[in-house]
């Protein structure tokens, strides 16, 4: 047996389990026990399910015992609070889910079930989705496991922080502008956005129906893509699911680079970008050129207007959305006698500050007189922005840019002031705008110890091409190897390993 069992990837505990080195009840027990020590320091779950988890790791050894090879049998998960989940409750970080019980569980989380995944908890989030810190949940801040002073990105900060932490050996987020992929590049795991229509989108809390995503963090690329496999597909409850059959992302990873084509825009190497992480994009990108790839400039000429086009389809998309939430049906209701009156209280007080925001904006933008001006305009750009990133991938395979601006900011820093707060989202929002896929991989360390992630977009079920060139670039590079040293005195980990990138 292993030092510690969660020190493994999902790929090693697959085989350790398959060997009879250890129990998933054993990989279950050290999960949960880690938690029960660093949930307090990092506060990555709104609910931990021991009982669950335990009762899904005995049911999993007897499968093992009897030679099921389910992909992801024993394997413990957390799960973001935005996905449905039957007997849990299911907050969305907020309070006005704050008892919400569902009577059915999302098709991505069942999927996971069927595979095998014992599920330890639900990971924090800021509310609805909303934000890019996870400073935004209703229930508590998580803290970046390299560094707990500061964030670790969001919305899916918790479930990005489980993993980073090693309380879960991956996790399922939701992207609709970089949701899993600003938290893993934060944190320093692996978080792969799929395609629009990728993963069923049943059961998981719409945001903006036409840009959101269920992905996975993980601690390497194979974990991610095993991850990915098991929950892809068709869904005839999704009306928006795409008909393609699921490919095998884990035998996808491996092969040589020779003759892959990779892009590099101009518009993400721009002003304002800190130079420690564009020195190690460059830097990976001058890795992947060593591994055999060809690079090749490609132009996103639409890019400086996609944070504006996000801003207004996905505030108006929440706008329609959350008016389901009025106090009648489910959640939390404020007991008013006047029905309106209820209405109002009930939405005034369950929601948060920034959830208000957007559905404003949203609400705004549809209204009689603007909707031509905002949200009609805004969807003829984001038309614009899909066609760029169409003629380039004409060109390339894949393309490689930086995932956000900078390293993870502290908490509070951007607090009040929103607008500085969405431009982490730069480099996120397109990929949603056009509904392709993207992942990020770790590629660095600033001088601060805060790792920087290499962002790699694919062409629409594109996934295994990117997943590919990121699995590449990991086996050449160790930085997926690193892990904060949590526990200690010390809230920063390896400093004398990191990259000193001024």
């Amino acid at each position: 047996m292993p030092t510690s069992l969660t020190d493994l990837t999902i790929h090693a505990a697959l085989d350790g389990l398959r060997a009879g080195d250890f129990t998933s009840v054993q990989l279950t027990e050290a999960h949960l026990a880690r938690i029960a020590t660093l949930e307090a320091q990092v506060r990555a779950f709104i609910t931990v399910t021991p009982e669950r988890a335990l009762a899904q790791a005995h049911a999993a050894d007897s499968r093992l015992a009897q030679g099921d090879d389910a992909p992801l049998l024993g394997i413990p998960l957390a799960i973001k609070d935005v996905l449905s989940t039957e007997g849990v409750r299911t907050t969305c970080g907020s309070r006005i889910l704050e008892n919400y019980i569902p009577p059915y569980t999302a098709t991505a989380v069942a999927r996971l079930e069927a595979a095998g995944m014992v599920m330890v908890g639900k990971a924090n989030m800021d509310e609805f989705a909303m934000g890019s810190s996870t400073e935004n949940s209703a229930y508590a801040i998580t803290r970046n496991p390299w560094d707990p002073q500061r964030v670790p990105g969001g919305s899916s900060g918790g479930s990005a922080a489980a993993v980073a932490a090693q309380m879960a050996l991956g996790a399922l987020g939701t992207d609709t502008g970089g949701s899993v992929r600003l938290p893993a590049s934060y944190c320093g795991v692996v978080g792969i956005k799929p395609s629009y229509g990728r993963v069923s989108r049943y059961g998981l809390v719409a945001y903006g129906s036409s840009l959101d995503s269920v992905g996975v963090l993980a601690k390497d690329v194979q974990d991610a893509a095993l991850v990915l496999g098991a929950m892809a597909g068709h869904d005839g409850r999704d009306s928006t699911s795409m008909p393609d059959a699921a490919p095998d992302f884990a035998a996808a990873v491996d092969g040589s680079l020779a003759g892959v084509r990779v892009g590099l825009p101009q518009e993400y190497f721009v002003e304002g970008v800190q130079p420690a992480v564009e020195v190690a994009v460059r830097a990976a990108v001058a890795q992947l050129e060593a591994l055999g790839a060809t690079i090749v400039p490609v132009s996103l000429p639409n890019t400086d207007k996609a944070l504006s086009v996000y801003y207004l389809v996905a505030t108006a998309e929440a706008s329609a959305n959350l008016a389901r939430f009025d106090g009648v049906r489910f959640g939390y209701s404020a007991g008013a006698d006047n029905m309106f009156e209820n209405f109002r209280q009930t939405r005034g007080h369950g929601f948060g500050a920034e959830v208000k925001r957007r559905i404003m904006l949203g609400t705004y933008a549809l209204s009689a007189g603007y909707y031509d001006a905002y949200y009609g305009k805004a969807q003829q750009v984001r038309t614009l922005i899909k066609d760029d990133f169409a003629r380039a991938f004409a060109q390339v395979d894949v393309i490689a840019c930086p995932v956000a601006p900078t390293t993870a900011f502290r908490i509070g820093e951007k607090s009040d002031n929103p607008l500085e707060m969405y431009l982490s989202d730069i480099f996120t929002v397109p990929v949603n705008l056009a509904g392709v896929c993207a992942l990020s991989v770790p590629c660095g360390f600033d001088a601060e110890a805060m790792p920087i992630g290499l962002q790699l977009i694919g062409p629409h079920m594109g996934e295994a091409a990117i997943l590919r060139v990121a699995h590449a670039y990991e086996q050449a590079t160790n930085w997926h190897t690193r892990r904060p040293t949590m526990g200690s005195e010390s809230p920063y980990a390896e400093r004398a390993e990191t990259t000193e990138i001024a």
